[in-house]
Protein backbone atom coordinates (compact mmCIF):
# COMPACT_ATOMS: atom_id res chain seq x y z
CA UNK A 1 0.00 0.00 0.00
CA UNK A 2 1.69 3.90 -0.82
CA UNK A 3 1.69 5.51 2.55
CA UNK A 4 1.36 9.46 1.61
CA UNK A 5 4.75 11.64 2.60
CA UNK A 6 4.15 13.62 6.05
CA UNK A 7 3.70 17.30 7.18
CA UNK A 8 2.79 18.88 9.65
CA UNK A 9 -1.17 19.89 9.68
CA UNK A 10 -0.64 23.47 9.28
CA UNK A 11 1.78 22.76 6.44
CA UNK A 12 -0.74 20.39 4.75
CA UNK A 13 -3.82 23.06 5.24
CA UNK A 14 -1.40 25.83 3.44
CA UNK A 15 0.05 23.10 0.45
CA UNK A 16 -4.05 22.39 0.04
CA UNK A 17 -4.60 25.79 -0.69
CA UNK A 18 -1.34 26.51 -2.82
CA UNK A 19 -3.19 23.66 -5.16
CA UNK A 20 -6.75 25.45 -5.57
CA UNK A 21 -4.55 28.71 -6.39
CA UNK A 22 -2.13 26.69 -8.91
CA UNK A 23 -5.31 25.18 -10.25
CA UNK A 24 -7.13 28.82 -10.99
CA UNK A 25 -3.79 30.94 -11.90
CA UNK A 26 -1.32 28.50 -12.55
CA UNK A 27 1.08 31.17 -13.55
CA UNK A 28 1.45 32.57 -9.67
CA UNK A 29 4.72 31.89 -8.08
CA UNK A 30 5.95 31.68 -4.56
CA UNK A 31 5.66 35.51 -4.75
CA UNK A 32 2.21 35.86 -5.16
CA UNK A 33 1.01 32.64 -3.58
CA UNK A 34 3.03 33.94 -0.34
CA UNK A 35 1.31 37.49 -0.95
CA UNK A 36 -2.45 35.76 -1.15
CA UNK A 37 -1.64 33.12 2.04
CA UNK A 38 -0.56 36.41 3.82
CA UNK A 39 -3.77 38.03 2.87
CA UNK A 40 -5.88 34.85 4.00
CA UNK A 41 -4.48 34.72 7.29
CA UNK A 42 -1.93 32.32 7.23
CA UNK A 43 1.46 33.68 8.59
CA UNK A 44 4.06 32.36 5.96
CA UNK A 45 7.25 33.62 4.20
CA UNK A 46 8.28 33.52 0.34
CA UNK A 47 10.98 30.64 1.42
CA UNK A 48 8.46 27.98 3.10
CA UNK A 49 6.15 28.77 -0.20
CA UNK A 50 9.03 27.70 -2.06
CA UNK A 51 10.04 24.63 -0.25
CA UNK A 52 6.52 23.64 -0.25
CA UNK A 53 6.08 24.41 -3.75
CA UNK A 54 8.91 21.84 -4.33
CA UNK A 55 7.85 19.45 -2.37
CA UNK A 56 4.75 19.48 -4.49
CA UNK A 57 5.97 19.61 -7.78
CA UNK A 58 4.80 22.58 -9.17
CA UNK A 59 6.18 25.45 -10.47
CA UNK A 60 4.63 28.67 -12.18
CA UNK A 61 4.06 28.52 -15.67
CA UNK A 62 6.89 30.80 -16.35
CA UNK A 63 9.20 29.91 -16.89
CA UNK A 64 8.40 26.15 -16.65
CA UNK A 65 4.67 24.90 -16.32
CA UNK A 66 5.21 21.29 -15.34
CA UNK A 67 4.72 19.32 -12.14
CA UNK A 68 7.76 17.07 -13.14
CA UNK A 69 11.28 18.03 -12.56
CA UNK A 70 13.33 18.08 -15.89
CA UNK A 71 15.75 15.50 -16.38
CA UNK A 72 19.72 17.79 -16.87
CA UNK A 73 21.55 14.49 -17.61
CA UNK A 74 18.54 13.02 -20.37
CA UNK A 75 18.28 13.73 -23.59
CA UNK A 76 15.07 16.10 -24.60
CA UNK A 77 13.01 15.44 -27.67
CA UNK A 78 11.43 17.74 -30.03
CA UNK A 79 7.57 18.49 -29.75
CA UNK A 80 5.72 17.02 -32.18
CA UNK A 81 2.03 18.48 -32.71
CA UNK A 82 2.94 21.90 -33.78
CA UNK A 83 0.18 22.36 -36.27
CA UNK A 84 -0.69 19.06 -36.48
CA UNK A 85 -4.11 17.86 -37.29
CA UNK A 86 -4.96 14.62 -34.81
CA UNK A 87 -7.88 13.57 -36.38
CA UNK A 88 -8.22 9.93 -34.75
CA UNK A 89 -7.84 7.68 -31.99
CA UNK A 90 -3.87 6.37 -31.21
CA UNK A 91 -2.85 8.97 -33.06
CA UNK A 92 -1.63 11.01 -30.16
CA UNK A 93 -1.50 9.84 -26.78
CA UNK A 94 -0.41 12.57 -23.53
CA UNK A 95 0.98 12.01 -20.42
CA UNK A 96 1.38 14.38 -17.01
CA UNK A 97 1.87 13.98 -13.27
CA UNK A 98 -0.18 16.07 -10.84
CA UNK A 99 -0.46 16.39 -7.48
CA UNK A 100 -3.19 14.81 -4.90
CA UNK A 101 -3.93 16.18 -1.11
CA UNK A 102 -5.12 13.60 1.10
CA UNK A 103 -6.54 14.92 5.11
CA UNK A 104 -3.35 13.95 6.33
CA UNK A 105 -0.94 13.29 3.43
CA UNK A 106 -0.69 13.79 -0.13
CA UNK A 107 0.38 11.96 -3.36
CA UNK A 108 1.45 12.28 -7.01
CA UNK A 109 -1.07 10.88 -10.05
CA UNK A 110 -0.19 9.95 -13.26
CA UNK A 111 -2.13 9.48 -16.17
CA UNK A 112 -2.07 8.48 -20.06
CA UNK A 113 -5.20 9.96 -22.25
CA UNK A 114 -5.12 9.53 -26.02
CA UNK A 115 -5.59 13.29 -27.44
CA UNK A 116 -7.95 12.78 -29.32
CA UNK A 117 -10.88 11.24 -27.82
CA UNK A 118 -9.81 12.22 -24.04
CA UNK A 119 -10.11 8.79 -23.23
CA UNK A 120 -7.97 8.30 -19.64
CA UNK A 121 -6.08 4.92 -21.25
CA UNK A 122 -4.62 4.37 -17.50
CA UNK A 123 -3.74 5.67 -14.18
CA UNK A 124 -1.10 5.31 -11.29
CA UNK A 125 -0.68 6.98 -7.75
CA UNK A 126 2.66 6.59 -5.97
CA UNK A 127 4.24 8.59 -2.56
CA UNK A 128 7.22 9.83 -4.48
CA UNK A 129 7.80 11.23 -7.98
CA UNK A 130 9.78 8.30 -9.42
CA UNK A 131 9.57 7.20 -12.94
CA UNK A 132 8.54 3.29 -12.21
CA UNK A 133 4.73 4.25 -11.21
CA UNK A 134 5.25 6.36 -14.79
CA UNK A 135 5.93 3.29 -16.07
CA UNK A 136 2.90 1.17 -14.23
CA UNK A 137 0.43 3.25 -16.38
CA UNK A 138 2.52 3.03 -19.63
CA UNK A 139 2.42 -0.58 -19.90
CA UNK A 140 -1.44 -0.75 -18.40
CA UNK A 141 -2.41 1.53 -21.24
CA UNK A 142 -0.24 0.02 -24.19
CA UNK A 143 -1.97 -3.23 -23.03
CA UNK A 144 -4.92 -1.33 -24.57
CA UNK A 145 -3.59 0.09 -27.98
CA UNK A 146 -0.72 1.85 -29.02
CA UNK A 147 -0.16 5.49 -30.13
CA UNK A 148 1.98 6.85 -33.22
CA UNK A 149 3.22 9.74 -31.35
CA UNK A 150 3.30 10.20 -27.13
CA UNK A 151 3.63 13.67 -26.13
CA UNK A 152 4.86 14.79 -22.42
CA UNK A 153 6.73 17.27 -20.47
CA UNK A 154 10.21 17.09 -20.00
CA UNK A 155 10.25 15.86 -16.34
CA UNK A 156 12.92 13.14 -15.63
CA UNK A 157 10.03 10.53 -14.96
CA UNK A 158 9.48 11.00 -19.03
CA UNK A 159 12.93 11.74 -19.91
CA UNK A 160 14.65 8.70 -18.40
CA UNK A 161 15.85 5.99 -20.78
CA UNK A 162 13.61 3.48 -18.80
CA UNK A 163 10.45 5.36 -20.15
CA UNK A 164 11.82 6.44 -23.56
CA UNK A 165 13.32 2.99 -24.49
CA UNK A 166 9.82 1.51 -23.75
CA UNK A 167 8.24 3.84 -25.94
CA UNK A 168 11.28 3.53 -29.01
CA UNK A 169 11.02 -0.57 -28.83
CA UNK A 170 7.02 -0.31 -29.34
CA UNK A 171 7.60 2.50 -32.31
CA UNK A 172 6.32 5.24 -30.99
CA UNK A 173 7.79 8.35 -31.63
CA UNK A 174 8.72 10.79 -28.56
CA UNK A 175 7.52 14.27 -28.21
CA UNK A 176 7.76 16.77 -25.38
CA UNK A 177 6.36 20.26 -24.44
CA UNK A 178 9.29 22.89 -25.10
CA UNK A 179 9.99 24.61 -21.79
CA UNK A 180 8.44 27.40 -20.71
CA UNK A 181 5.71 26.37 -22.96
CA UNK A 182 2.20 26.02 -20.52
CA UNK A 183 -0.15 24.61 -23.07
CA UNK A 184 1.93 22.27 -25.09
CA UNK A 185 -0.39 19.28 -23.13
CA UNK A 186 -3.47 21.56 -22.55
CA UNK A 187 -5.92 18.45 -22.47
CA UNK A 188 -4.21 16.62 -19.89
CA UNK A 189 -4.06 19.91 -18.05
CA UNK A 190 -8.27 20.18 -18.45
CA UNK A 191 -8.60 16.79 -17.22
CA UNK A 192 -6.33 18.14 -13.99
CA UNK A 193 -8.60 20.72 -13.76
CA UNK A 194 -11.75 18.55 -13.80
CA UNK A 195 -10.88 15.85 -11.62
CA UNK A 196 -9.94 18.32 -8.71
CA UNK A 197 -12.63 20.43 -9.16
CA UNK A 198 -15.14 17.85 -9.77
CA UNK A 199 -13.84 15.34 -6.86
CA UNK A 200 -11.12 15.95 -5.25
CA UNK A 201 -11.90 19.03 -3.58
CA UNK A 202 -15.69 17.93 -2.89
CA UNK A 203 -14.73 14.84 -1.32
CA UNK A 204 -11.69 15.61 0.49
CA UNK A 205 -10.05 12.33 0.76
CA UNK A 206 -8.18 10.87 3.84
CA UNK A 207 -6.73 7.81 2.79
CA UNK A 208 -5.17 6.31 -0.13
CA UNK A 209 -7.33 3.42 0.24
CA UNK A 210 -10.02 5.69 0.02
CA UNK A 211 -8.38 7.70 -2.80
CA UNK A 212 -7.78 4.98 -4.51
CA UNK A 213 -11.76 3.81 -5.10
CA UNK A 214 -12.85 7.34 -5.72
CA UNK A 215 -10.48 7.95 -8.50
CA UNK A 216 -11.25 4.46 -10.26
CA UNK A 217 -14.80 5.65 -9.63
CA UNK A 218 -14.33 9.39 -11.07
CA UNK A 219 -12.09 7.83 -14.41
CA UNK A 220 -15.24 5.45 -14.91
CA UNK A 221 -17.39 8.50 -14.80
CA UNK A 222 -15.11 10.59 -16.66
CA UNK A 223 -14.49 7.82 -19.66
CA UNK A 224 -18.09 6.46 -19.84
CA UNK A 225 -20.71 8.77 -18.56
CA UNK A 226 -19.93 12.40 -18.95
CA UNK A 227 -20.26 13.99 -22.19
CA UNK A 228 -17.77 16.35 -23.47
CA UNK A 229 -19.34 19.58 -25.97
CA UNK A 230 -15.87 19.36 -27.49
CA UNK A 231 -16.97 15.74 -28.52
CA UNK A 232 -20.24 16.61 -29.71
CA UNK A 233 -21.60 15.59 -26.00
CA UNK A 234 -20.29 12.02 -26.73
CA UNK A 235 -18.33 10.37 -23.96
CA UNK A 236 -14.58 10.11 -24.93
CA UNK A 237 -14.98 5.88 -24.50
CA UNK A 238 -17.63 6.48 -27.51
CA UNK A 239 -14.93 8.18 -29.50
CA UNK A 240 -11.94 5.99 -28.78
CA UNK A 241 -13.77 2.92 -29.25
CA UNK A 242 -16.13 4.20 -31.95
CA UNK A 243 -19.65 3.26 -30.15
CA UNK A 244 -22.31 5.35 -31.15
CA UNK A 245 -24.62 4.58 -27.93
CA UNK A 246 -23.35 3.46 -24.94
CA UNK A 247 -24.56 2.16 -21.80
CA UNK A 248 -23.23 1.52 -18.19
CA UNK A 249 -25.77 -0.51 -17.10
Amino acid sequence: MIIPARETEDNLGIMKRIDELYMKWPFYGSRNMTTVLNREGHCVNRKRIQRLMRLMGIQAIYPKPRLSMAGKDHKAYPYLLKNLSIDRPDHVWCADITYIQLVHGFVYLVAVMDWYSRFVLAWRLSNTLDTAFCLEALDEALETGKPEIFNTDQGCQFTSEAHTNRLQKAGIRISMDGRGRAFDNILIERLWRSLKYQDIYIKDYRTVMELNVGLDEYFQFYNHERPHQSLSNKTPAMVYYGYEYQSTA
